[in-house]
């Protein structure tokens, strides 16, 4: 691990944050990092435990003279996304995540970082174990599977918490207090498609749309980013229907909650047409280069010999899985009327997979409306079987309702504004966050989430801003004497 990591302000915070980021913690794999968290509690002499789905609970009691303040839940969740440059030799199950410093920023080799939410993690180890920080009787939870599926935070159970206010520090920019967010649902279907023999006097290509800038599905989906399982499903069906290519296979995206960066396709066509196939490709390369010039600066065509398969999709079939993956929807569904520039329903086409006989389509709706969020999730599912999908919904959870004039959300932008001569951008946003699900089993419980500058989250290209750090640090730690 670089020492430069280690040698930045605040120094107890960036230090635990180095030590978490030894840890692999892949979202479903967290057995490592529960240990670490409780080994940490436990090394502290502080009442540490963990419940039966891995959320692990440390409570740290008040310093002198904050005895009768109410309790304060202070809450991240452990696991982070994995996701690495496609020349990147990196594995997650094994090697901690390899840090460097530039400028005024801190950024990983290749992969994620894991800022989100290794920042709200680490922050909370540097507060327990701190002996001059003051603070209230705190509650530090520690919740698993965030990223796909929020799961540690549906599986909390209602009368463990005693905190009448909660931080939750998961959020990306600190200019913001975020007192709502989105719900979402997954939408995947699954099916079997018929093959056929691959004409004789062919070649194959393996072809792909690489380098777009991808990021956080929900924090990013306003963005006009391109997706690129659009992307090649366009590059595939825009060539010449007469001209006998044929599809036998499609892999894009890998995440649920990142947009698709990569998407590969590997297609079979009669050998009389490689030179216009090539020119094709060319000339496609130039026009969506165009068209993504602002948002995706470094996006890139790419198309290479490959060994000739034995077997391509069927030719009807493979017109309709190119169809449904043209009218799935992606992107903005609905702004919404009441908050100005919050994205109110959306849906990520995060991951199409077709080979050997079995294809797969996955998204993520997200909505602040649940009954719009369910209607985007019905009209995907019956796009999805058009193509002969089984489709089945999972992983639902409901968004937070903001509650604008709570004591926590006017107490915090007061300090907020005291401290930056500025007032903070209260908001809801369109992510999905652990509080609307703890607010279910602890409906009185006033939250705000807030959090560090965090840019590129869910990308190769996460970075967090080292000086925004202390900015963030500093109002956290004014917050806890004064709530």
């Amino acid at each position: 691990m670089p020492n430069q990591v280690r040698d930045l302000e605040p120094n107890a915070l960036w230090n635990y944050f180095a030590d978490l980021n030894a840890v692999p913690r892949p979202s479903k794999k967290e057995e490592r990092v529960i240990k670490f968290i409780m080994q940490f509690g436990e090394a502290l002499g502080l009442p540490t435990s963990v419940d039966k789905v891995g959320n692990v609970l440390i409570k740290k009691p008040a310093s002198k003279g904050l005895e009768k303040k109410p309790v304060v839940l202070l809450q991240s969740h452990l696991d982070m996304v994995h996701q690495k440059n496609a020349d990147t030799q990196f594995d997650f199950d094994k090697e901690g995540i390899k840090m460097s410093v530039e400028a005024d920023w801190v950024k990983a080799e290749g992969t994620t970082l894991g800022a989100d939410n290794g920042i709200g993690v680490a922050s909370i180890m540097a507060i327990l174990a701190s002996k001059e920080i003051p603070h209230p009787s705190l509650e530090a939870l520690f919740t698993i599977d965030e990223e796909t599926g929020l799961t540690g935070a549906k599986g909390l159970k209602g009368g463990l918490l005693k905190a009448k206010y909660m931080l939750n520090l998961d959020t990306e920019d600190d200019k913001e207090l975020t007192i709502g967010c989105a719900g979402g649902v997954d939408v995947t279907g699954e099916g079997k498609f018929r093959t056929e023999p691959v004409q004789a006097d062919s070649i194959a290509f393996r072809i792909g749309i690489i380098g777009l800038t991808g990021g956080h599905s929900g924090m990013d989906i306003h963005l006009g980013r391109g997706n690129a399982n659009k992307l090649c499903q366009r590059l595939v069906a825009a060539f010449d229907p007469k001209s006998g290519l044929r599809l036998a296979e499609m892999d894009g995206g890998s995440l649920r909650n990142a947009i698709p960066r990569e998407c590969f396709a590997v297609v079979v066509l009669p050998k009389a047409q490689e030179g216009e196939f090539k020119n094709y490709i060319h000339k496609f390369a130039e026009t969506i280069k165009a068209e993504y010039r602002t948002t995706d600066p470094e996006l890139n065509v790419v198309c290479e010999d490959t060994d000739v398969p034995t077997q391509v999709m069927a030719v009807q079939i493979q017109k309709k899985w190119l169809s449904v993956i043209a009218a799935c929807p992606n992107g903005i569904h609905r702004m919404s009327p009441d908050v100005e520039d919050l994205v109110q329903t959306s849906n990520n086409l995060s991951r199409v997979l077709a080979k050997d006989g079995k294809f797969s389509i996955q998204c993520l709706t997200r909505g602040s409306v649940d009954s719009e969020k369910m209607h985007l999730a019905d009209v995907i599912k019956s796009t999805l079987e058009l193509a002969g999908a089984k489709v089945k919904f999972g992983n639902e959870y409901p968004g937070w309702t903001p509650n604008p004039h709570s004591h926590l959300v006017m107490l915090m932008s007061n300090i907020y504004e005291e401290m930056n001569q500025a007032k903070p951008h209260v908001y809801a946003c369109h992510a999905g966050l652990e509080c609307g699900i703890v607010g279910q089993n602890y409906p009185g419980m006033e939250m705000i989430s807030f959090g560090p500058n965090i840019r590129g989250a869910h990308s190769p290209d996460e970075k967090v801003q080292i000086s925004s750090v202390q900015k963030y640090w500093a109002f956290l730690l004014r917050t806890l004497v004064e709530i």
